[in-house]
């Protein structure tokens, strides 16, 4: 790759970034936190948008895949006290920011607002289980 070509695709991604995080009005703010694509994931928010889980799946939610819980992956929602919030919503897409407590990862996840799960009775199910 000539030099040339490795500006142009770096500015490329700086420039991908930025509009991805003013789509989302996300503010980055001392600790670079990278961003996950989950937009197929099935997913939802256990307790509050302040202080609760995130718990995705490639599979539909259920009952059945809650309780089994192979298949189901969560995490805290990272409350860095250097951003003013946590959960960012736009008319189609959700972006969270999440602590996997796993090797240090924490991510901005990317989910689709139309594979989110409110149900109480399957938040009721992951409360139980886990």
């Amino acid at each position: 790759m000539k030099k040339k070509e490795a500006n142009n695709l770096i500015d490329s991604y700086f420039e991908i970034k930025a509009n991805i995080h003013e789509y989302f009005k996300y503010v980055p703010d001392w600790v670079e936190i990278p961003m996950r694509d989950e937009r197929s994931s099935h997913w939802m928010i256990v307790g509050s948008e302040t202080d609760g889980k995130v718990v995705w799946s490639d599979c539909p939610l259920t009952v059945e895949s809650i309780a089994d819980g192979n298949i189901i992956f969560s995490g805290r929602i990272y409350t860095q006290r250097f951003l003013k919030k946590w959960v960012y919503r736009t008319p189609s897409h959700v972006m969270i920011s999440v602590d996997t407590r796993t090797d240090g990862n924490k991510f901005l996840m990317i989910f689709s607002r139309a594979n989110e799960q409110s149900d109480e009775k399957l938040i009721q199910e992951y409360n139980n289980h886990w």
